[in-house]
């Protein structure tokens, strides 16, 4: 008799443990305590930093420009124009002395036994010369040269013997480095040298026959 055929059957089941349904790695405790370990390092490492020396700190405000002061010095330009007069170079220039005299000066031009002219010394200085742009005495002899020479006053002082010190205004004559020179009464000066000039002297310019006589009022 023929034995019945098995019935095929399923196997049986596995019966394992429940598997969990996997999940990513939770780390913000790891990054909680990694960033206080950097806080703290970082704590530390600015409290021990030394402070910036003075002017090293780049949060400062910017120090103050340092003030300039105006200069009202001519520049060149005006320097240029007060060194010349009537588009002419000047080859004089008053010292920081020069003063216009208080007492009256005259000076009388003469040829000869004759007069021919009379100036009143009221300016600080007065140029002799044969240029008539900048000369204030125009001289035509041709053998003046074009600036010629100055009469030139100046605050002098002076310490008399009680140990007071005294001012005055004088006259002084200059010659220009003239080609023919400068004569006073009757002898002719140094170039570029101040000459005191008194009352009754008596002024020559190179070979001309005029003669300008300063005299003084009293």
């Amino acid at each position: 008799m023929p034995r019945p055929r098995s019935r095929s059957r399923s196997p049986p089941p596995r019966y394992t443990s429940s598997r969990r349904r996997s999940r990513s790695p939770d780390f913000t405790a790891e990054r909680q305590r990694s960033r206080a370990a950097f806080d703290a390092s970082t704590s530390r490492a600015s409290s021990s930093r030394a402070p910036p020396p003075p002017g090293d700190d780049a949060d400062a405000p910017p120090a103050e420009a340092a003030r300039v002061e105006p200069d009202f010095a001519p520049s060149g330009l005006l320097a240029a124009a007060s060194n010349s007069k009537n588009g002419t170079a000047l080859k004089y220039h008053e010292p920081p002395e020069a003063r216009a005299p208080k007492r009256k000066w005259r000076c009388y031009v003469y040829k000869g036994k004759e007069e021919l002219d009379m100036l009143h010394l009221r300016a600080s200085c007065l140029l002799f010369g044969r240029d008539v742009a900048v000369a204030d005495v125009p001289i035509t002899h041709p053998s003046c040269s074009k600036q010629h020479a100055v009469f030139q006053f100046r605050r002098i002082s002076k310490v008399n013997e009680y140990g007071e010190e005294k001012h005055e205004i004088k006259p002084f004559l200059l010659d220009l480095d003239s080609a023919n020179g400068t004569l006073l009464n009757g002898k002719e000066v140094e170039g570029r040298r101040y000459i005191e000039l008194i009352t009754g002297d008596t002024v020559r310019f190179g070979t001309s026959e005029r003669d300008y006589v300063l005299l003084r009022e009293e």
